[in-house]
């Protein structure tokens, strides 16, 4: 019953980000950054990415003429949907580099995926906020921009990875007696709620840093 779930919800995912990024190229986003992102959170969200991408991404959309009419609950899920977006490809690229070198730390290969894959998720989610900040202040320079991307990002990345790498101990240590490997399509289901918990311990972390004026709405 698991495995059938597994690819069903693998399949939605799929599906919900091939639908998003066939309207992108009809109507990108103003910021580039966010034609990457919406894909990605449709992946782990599947129709409710669809629902947020349709009902707030499409405001940002170059081509069309549309009124940003959205409060600040929605700003802070778009921009904790860029932040997670980076974590997760970070995560995602992790996944097979562990599983391919076998690589242990302190003999656990769990612990191994948290090291590989925070590293990953923190350069991304960098790369991404870089994105967000540089083409639209140049002033800054590439430096600058940088920074600001690592004093806007650091905390929300961490707590993303907090709540996903707490799913991932429960995976490893409660759930199963043996945890799915990463051949296997259990432990792709298992990554997709892995990165709703990541988004929601996110979310209240980008909500104060935008209150701070520290990182910008989206």
């Amino acid at each position: 019953m698991l495995v059938a779930v597994s690819w069903i919800a693998l399949a939605i995912g799929l599906l919900s980000s091939l639908i998003i990024i066939v309207d992108i190229i009809r109507h990108p986003q103003m910021m580039k950054v966010m034609n990457v992102v919406w894909p990605i959170n449709g992946w782990f969200f599947g129709p409710f990415a669809l629902w947020t991408y349709f009902k707030w991404g499409r405001l940002k959309a170059k081509n069309l003429d549309t009124e940003d009419n959205r409060g600040r609950p929605a700003k802070v899920f778009v921009s904790t949907s860029h932040c997670s977006a980076g974590c997760t490809l970070g995560d995602a690229v992790g996944v097979p580099i562990v599983a391919l070198t076998g690589l242990t730390i302190a003999g656990s290969t769990l612990f191994a995926h948290y090291t590989v894959e925070f590293i990953l998720a923190y350069i991304f989610g960098i790369i991404f906020q870089f994105y967000a900040i540089y083409p639209m202040d140049k002033s800054k320079g590439v430096m600058g921009s940088i920074k600001a991307a690592v004093k806007a990002d650091s905390f929300s990345l961490i707590a993303f990875e907090i709540g996903m790498f707490g799913w991932m101990a429960i995976v490893h240590y409660v759930l199963f007696t043996e945890p799915p490997k990463p051949n296997e399509i259990t432990y792709w289901f298992m990554m997709q709620i892995a990165m709703i918990l990541g988004f929601l311990t996110s979310y209240p972390a980008n909500w104060l840093l935008v209150r701070k004026g520290i990182k910008e709405e989206m």
